[in-house]
């Protein structure tokens, strides 16, 4: 049987496998003083026990008390009661001798008399009024008397009752024995419990039921008796000796307690300086393995079988904006898988737990805190305890994010190389374009005009073959210019800029795509302000900018069901010193391009375009320091426009871009609102 302060024995804690144990950076084995803790334990529990016994003694000390004094108080009314009894029987007697006359002669052989004497009483003595005894019953004078106060059992003290005679004075005196009295009123359980005694006033002993004085470590209580017997206390002492609460067995279970919780506090003392030992070496094992596993730029995470992340380093902690404890004891789904790739991640890792992840390793998407997404490697390996059985998975973790991105850039580099090459082919082949076509443009210039001179000559020339003829030669020398200025545009010469009107301009641009108009069915919209002021630009290059928009807006609304509209306006801008050309089609927009994207050379939306149309219109205006914007159309199309600065008498542009006069004007955007004072010209259609 266990003893109920016995201890029951710790059960064996069954830590889970993990690479590192979650109490790292806290001691294990705790203050150096913790052994001594179930001492001070068992003291304090000692001291209670010894505070209990004590305060049970004085409780039990006070009941026993209370108790031995409502049995002295019982006592003594019914040793009282007896008392008035027998008095009252003493003055029924002397009331009966007053009524029936009793003389001395008959006085011996009244019933009330001798059932007195029978009961309890010793001697029943008449006393007259002189003092004179008239009558003794019995008789101390007779001898043969003798056997009857033996009989009565007469010892020690004896006590008086007395009543007067009525009629005739004198007293009724009878004698009792206070021995008779507590033998035979003291009920017999009270006898055995208590030392019952009679006392005088001056505490000498009249009466007792058993022999000798009282002893000094007795309980007693002592108690004056009623009227009838006025001189007198009744004392009561226990016979149940107290037992100190020091002397108990108690007492002795709790020093052996002491002892041997003692014993054990110094065998725990030494096996806790034996566990401390052992704690340091482990300590400094595993900070050198917890620095190792910091210092490695690789993460590290551990899996149990349920998929439970069981373990993360600060390497990849760090990489994912998170604190390891927030990591540990995640499930799927993870706080780094992104939102938009929760499927592929979760059967990604179905497959791992299945022990089917590549042995080459696997790349993967994660989200870091902040919400950017990483490119990472992951290798995984197979998990095992010490006795071999599989418990999860280890993975190792690079990120590679910085090294996609230098990929990426690598790859965007060459392209921009393959790009920049393309381009110099291109300006070559152009340059060298521009430069043999000169030679056929002058001999057809020459040819047309010795073929013009010749017919002027001729006095019946018809009329409409020489405005062909000069409008050929026309033509043929703004052939001339043309690729004259694309020329000098690719050898990166500055535009020769003029005061020009950019009314006249667009007209002639417009003119120039007329034919593809009419063989698309587009109706054309000419909103030309005619109140605008001259712009300083180059006007054959802002000719072939508005040119190559018009031409892209037929093209655009080739392919376009029922009615075609083109609409080109002139304005200025809101800051009054730009003019603004708007190209608007209700074709099929932009395609959610940007204007960034739709200018990037070699970028076409056309099967046959070479993409290098709006990338040369763009560096042209920019020449000219305006802009060139492109956004989609209110009601479906698109709308291409280009700024241009107005010309000031005094002001010209160095070829960094700053005016003479003042600082570099802002450049307006091509999607500020058209300037309401256009002109309410006649709309021109082609169709």
């Amino acid at each position: 049987m266990r003893s109920p302060l016995s201890v029951p024995p710790r059960p064996e804690l069954a830590v889970p496998p993990s690479p590192r144990f979650k109490l790292l950076g806290r001691r294990v084995g705790g203050p150096r003083s913790l052994w001594a803790w179930p001492l001070l334990l068992s003291l304090v529990f000692v001291a209670g026990v010894l505070g209990w016994m004590i305060r049970s003694d004085a409780d039990e000390q006070e009941a026993r008390r209370a108790e031995l004094i409502t049995d002295a108080l019982t006592l003594e009314s019914q040793l009282s009661g007896t008392l008035d009894a027998e008095t009252a029987r003493l003055t029924a007697l002397a009331e009966d001798m007053r009524a029936h006359h009793t003389g001395p002669d008959t006085f011996a052989r009244h019933a009330l008399l001798l059932d007195g004497l029978r009961r309890f009483w010793v001697s029943v003595t008449w006393v007259d009024a002189q003092g004179r005894i008239v009558a003794q019953v019995p008789d101390d004078a007779l001898p043969a008397n003798a056997p009857l106060r033996a009989g009565t059992g007469e010892r020690g003290l004896a006590g008086h009752l007395s009543v007067a005679l009525p009629n005739r004075g004198g007293l009724l005196v009878a004698r009792y024995s206070y021995t008779n009295l507590l033998r035979q009123r003291v009920p017999w359980w009270l006898a055995r419990k208590y030392d019952i005694r009679l006392l005088d006033t001056s505490e000498e002993v009249i009466a007792a039921t058993a022999e000798g004085e009282r002893a000094p470590d007795q309980l007693w209580y002592r108690k004056t008796m009623g009227p009838s017997m006025a001189q007198g206390w009744l004392e009561l002492a226990s016979r149940e000796r107290r037992t100190p609460w020091w002397r108990t067995l108690p007492m002795a279970l709790m020093g052996g307690f002491l002892l041997l919780v003692g014993a054990a506090s110094w065998t725990l003392r030494r096996q806790m300086l034996a566990v401390e030992r052992a704690e340091r070496a482990w300590r400094t094992e595993t900070a050198w393995r917890t620095a190792m596993e910091d210092s490695l730029a690789v993460g590290l995470r551990a899996r149990d079988l349920e998929g439970r992340l069981v373990y993360v380093n600060k390497t990849m902690a760090d990489m994912l904006g998170y604190q390891p404890e927030e990591l540990i004891g995640q499930m799927p789904p993870m706080l780094y898988w992104p939102k938009d790739e929760q499927e592929d991640s979760m059967r990604r890792h179905l497959r791992n737990m299945a022990g089917q992840a590549p042995r080459e390793g696997y790349e993967s998407r994660w989200q870091h805190r902040d919400g950017h997404v990483l490119d990472v490697m992951v290798f995984e390996a197979r998990l095992v305890d010490a006795q071999g059985r599989h418990i999860g998975w280890m993975a190792s973790v690079l990120n590679i994010t910085e090294r996609k991105r230098l990929e990426e850039r690598e790859r965007r580099q060459a392209d921009t190389m393959a790009h920049h090459s393309r381009l110099t082919m291109l300006g070559e082949v152009a340059s060298t374009l521009a430069h043999e076509l000169n030679q056929p443009l002058s001999a057809i210039t020459s040819y047309n005009a010795g073929v013009l001179n010749a017919l002027q000559r001729h006095p019946h020339t018809d009329p409409l073959l020489l405005g062909a003829l000069q409008r050929l030669g026309e033509q043929a020398a703004h052939a001339g210019r043309i690729v004259k200025r694309i020329r000098e545009f690719l050898t990166r010469r500055e535009p020769q800029r003029e005061q020009g009107d950019i009314n006249q301009i667009v007209r002639a641009a417009v003119d120039l795509q007329r034919r593809d108009m009419l063989r698309h069915g587009v109706f054309l919209s000419l909103q030309l302000d005619r109140a605008l002021p001259p712009v300083m630009v180059d006007p054959i290059l802002i000719e072939q900018v508005a040119a190559n928009l018009v031409r892209n807006a037929c093209d655009a609304l080739a392919t376009r069901p029922g009615s075609r509209q083109l609409q080109v306006i002139t304005a200025l801008a809101p800051d009054g010193r730009f003019v603004k050309v708007q190209v608007t089609d209700n074709g099929p927009g932009l395609g959610g391009q940007s204007i960034e994207t739709l200018c990037a050379p070699f970028f076409s939306t056309k099967a046959e375009g070479m993409g290098m149309g709006l990338a040369i219109c763009r560096s042209i205006v920019e020449l000219h320091y305006g802009a060139l914007d492109a956004e989609e159309a209110p009601g479906g199309g698109a709308v291409f426009s280009f700024t241009v600065p107005c010309w000031r008498e005094g002001e010209s542009f160095d070829a960094d871009g700053v005016e003479d006069a003042e600082a570099e004007p802002d450049l307006p955007s091509a999607a500020e609102p058209n300037a309401p004072n256009l002109a309410a010209n006649p709309k021109e259609s082609a169709s």
